[in-house]
């Protein structure tokens, strides 16, 4: 009998035990992604910027700073770093953008974030620009992982009439759409509407890729007129970052109304650096921008904020890259990073929230067949920096990719002492040349081939993108 109260006792003790180890488990987050598109480093108000962000201030101050948050150069390549947690060179996705012809997108085997969330039990949804396929119905967001869709699936869309090249690109859950409206109110408005109805009893898993401020710059008058004195495209873009800014505000605002802040992780990140420095975006001191590999192409404004579990205020000065997203939102959803695909990303949760020592060791900003860049430490070593990672940089422009590096130019940089890239050390300093480009070359051989081919002669738009007669 005794020994019988004592198992029962012990088997209490191990459930109580059990109980609290659980409880002391962040809860599953619900998560809202919001992601810019080609947003420059100084085009915040928190990195002092002259363009109004005050809502975007507001949540990053309520959080953490990612002050080198690195992602990759160009679009299509940041949003299949995030989807999969691998590197693009893993992909064929190293090279420009998947254009409204091509034929490819992010490789239908890989494992995506919304359908490893799904397996928690999270509703997931996409309100904004995919840019990762639309070839056939298998490579559209409802088919990898996404509950509920609306947006775009192209870049540099029409935000009026929501056309590209002749061709219709709004869809709601992957079919054509005709409404009227501008594509970043529209996009807060589904956010919105999302939030407002979604079901609490299970985690939401909330992807705003908005496609403000890229290319073309337009937006509604009104934006425009606290920046009079700016020429015309910096105008523009100015507004169309004032705009995005409002729309981050009536998500959080929804989310507050419904009384789910205090367990909803906001992230925000730009998908690559801003336009060239001169015509639209602005990336303050950092060297050059889209479609380089240097640090105004690569380090963007990013934040993490959830109140109670990230500390307001904090900054966060350990790199990591846009890989890293998907681990650490898996992890923190407690589903298994086991898959068929090794990840390159890593968990940076004790990193944003406990101000832990990082893991991650190395960036590689980008490994494509003559071009890339690779981060060790403080050091960086540039391979043919001075060429763009693709002549296509606004996914519009025609352009060449040289198939075999020839005479590279390396660089070398310690951005402890030189973060804006002004120094090039690689003379002073071969053996460390040598070791970063034993790396580079490893990692070069493991790459795929770059998907990206030429559009075919005679291409016409279709009516609507995604869809065939």
């Amino acid at each position: 009998m005794r020994r019988h109260a004592l198992l029962l006792l012990c088997a209490w003790l191990g459930c109580a035990m059990t109980t609290r180890a659980a409880d002391a488990r962040p809860p599953r987050p619900n998560i809202i992604f919001l992601l810019a598109d080609d947003l420059g480093w100084a085009d915040v108000g928190y990195h002092g910027g002259k363009i109004k962000t005050p809502h975007l201030d507001k949540l990053a101050a309520a959080g953490a700073k990612l002050e080198f948050h690195y992602v990759q150069p160009l679009c299509s390549p940041t949003r299949a770093a995030l989807m999969s947690g691998r590197y693009p060179l893993r992909h064929g996705l190293q090279v420009g953008v998947v254009k409204p012809s091509m034929d490819y997108g992010l490789p239908l085997d890989e494992r995506t974030l919304p359908q490893a969330l799904k397996e928690a039990g999270y509703f997931t949804a996409i309100t904004g620009k995919w840019h990762l396929g639309h070839v056939k119905p298998d490579y559209l967001p409802t088919r990898r992982g996404f509950d509920h869709q609306y947006g775009h699936f192209n870049g540099a869309i029409d935000y009026f009439t929501h056309e590209r090249d002749g061709g219709l690109d709004w869809h709601r859950h992957d079919k054509g759409l005709r409404e009227e409206g501008y594509t970043t109110h529209l996009l807060a408005r589904e956010a919105v509407g999302i939030i407002e109805k979604h079901d609490t009893s299970r985690p939401l898993f909330l992807y705003v890729p908005f496609n403000a401020p890229h290319a073309p710059y337009q937006v509604p008058e009104e934006y425009t007129k606290p920046y009079a004195s700016e020429k015309p495209t910096r105008r523009n873009f100015c507004g169309m970052v004032v705009a995005l800014d409002e729309a981050v505000g009536k998500i959080v605002a929804a989310v507050e109304k419904r009384g789910l802040r205090g367990n909803t992780l906001f992230i925000f990140s730009s998908d690559n650096g801003g336009v060239a420095p001169g015509t639209a975006a602005d990336n303050g001191p950092l060297r050059a921008g889209k479609g380089t590999v240097y640090e105004g192409g690569t380090r963007v404004p990013a934040f993490a904020t959830w109140d109670g579990r990230i500390k307001p205020g904090a900054v966060v000065n350990a790199p990591m890259h846009m890989v890293d997203w998907y681990p650490t939102l898996l992890t923190l959803a407690g589903v298994s990073l086991k898959q068929k695909h090794p990840l390159d990303g890593f968990n940076m949760w004790p990193v944003i929230a406990e101000g832990k020592a990082s893991p991650r060791k190395e960036v590689v900003h980008n490994i494509a067949p003559d071009l890339g860049a690779l981060r060790i430490g403080d050091w960086k070593l540039v391979v043919n920096g001075h060429r763009r990672d693709s002549g296509d940089v606004d996914g519009r422009k025609k352009g060449k990719q040289s198939a075999e590096p020839s005479g590279d130019q390396v660089e070398l940089f310690n951005l402890a002492s030189d973060p804006y890239e002004k120094s090039n050390l690689a003379a002073q300093n071969p053996a460390k040349v040598k070791e970063l480009r034993a790396r580079y070359d490893e990692l070069a051989r493991q790459a795929a081939k770059p998907l990206i081919h030429p559009t075919p002669e005679g291409f016409k738009a279709p009516r609507v993108w995604g869809e065939t007669d």
